[in-house]
């Protein structure tokens, strides 16, 4: 019998069987919108899209064989290495909203900062649905970048007496090394089910200095930014390894562009902020797609 999982408020739900789940349905716990997801289904959908799920008649799709197993464990054999299909996002609007005004807020007082980020994190994170990866989770603790960020500052506050530009030009630098030293532990801390999913990030920092360096120059041709961001999404998601499955970014630079320029102008007037960023990280989550190596899928 299928085992389907639903999101709600951020949260993902289940794994529900199918008679319970029709349940779930029949109350309307689970809407034409929600997003939704069972093994063998090529990702995230909303639960409208998926044939007589809502309808009284028919049944959802039968799962295809190859899918991830449930175990007993509430684990997957295999690692889901098998399922296919795009990352979706959904958190509720207003969650976002007191999260990032709690994270705003306390970042001001500069010390709390590693402690925010990772809470930060923790619920982001907890918010993006990956097929054949219920529950996802970061097990990062705040303590292992305490000495990263504290020891950044005190470079910064030296530098700043010296008042030298070459210097300053390092400390540019120094930050981007921590800032991929801060990437390759984020990828390491991602979990599935409570179970480490053993990734990790092998990009060079050569090359993530020498992408963020490309970034900054191209914008200066006014659009070509957005290219250079599309191409830089493409490596990350190659330079993550320890999976079977391939993670490719299909959105292009025309997808970014105009959705930048739409996004600054809906932020300008501040209110939209929440629904803009969860439009973006949408469409973002939603190009990242999930193949077997190899695969035409992930060309």
């Amino acid at each position: 019998m299928a085992s389907w999982f639903y999101a709600s408020e951020g949260k993902q739900q289940g794994p529900f069987p199918e008679g319970q789940f029709r349940d779930l349905v029949a109350q309307g716990v689970v809407r034409p919108d929600t997003l939704v997801w069972s093994e063998g289904m090529a990702g995230w959908q909303k639960a409208a899209e998926i044939p007589g799920l809502l309808g009284g008649g028919g049944a959802p799709p039968m799962i295809p064989a190859g899918g991830p197993t449930m175990m007993g464990s509430g684990g997957y054999a295999g690692g889901g290495g098998g399922v296919a299909g795009s990352l979706a996002v959904d958190f509720g609007i207003l969650e976002f909203t007191w999260r990032t005004l709690v994270l705003l807020i306390g970042s001001c007082f500069v010390i709390p900062v590693p402690w925010l980020f990772v809470w930060y994190t923790k619920w982001i994170v907890s918010c993006v649905k990956v097929p054949g990866r219920p529950n996802l989770s970061f097990t990062g603790n705040a303590m292992a970048v305490v000495p990263w960020f504290f020891g950044f500052i005190v470079l910064a506050i030296a530098i700043g007496f010296i008042g030298s530009q070459l210097l300053s030009n390092l400390l540019f630098i120094v930050q981007l090394v921590l800032y991929w030293l801060l990437v390759k532990w984020m990828v390491a801390n991602l979990a599935s089910n409570e179970q480490p999913l053993g990734l990790s990030f092998t990009g060079s920092i050569w090359a993530y200095v020498g992408w963020n360096l490309l970034f900054a120059i191209s914008i200066i041709t006014i659009v070509g930014w957005a290219w250079v961001a599309a191409a830089q999404m493409r490596w990350f998601c190659s330079s993550i390894e320890g999976t079977r499955r391939e993670i490719v970014f299909k959105g292009s630079g025309l997808g970014i562009l105009w959705r930048g320029i739409v996004a600054a102008i809906l932020c300008s007037l501040i209110i939209p902020i929440p629904w803009v960023y969860r439009w973006i990280m949408n469409w973002f989550a939603s190009e990242t797609v999930l193949a077997p190596r190899g695969s035409q899928a992930a060309m």
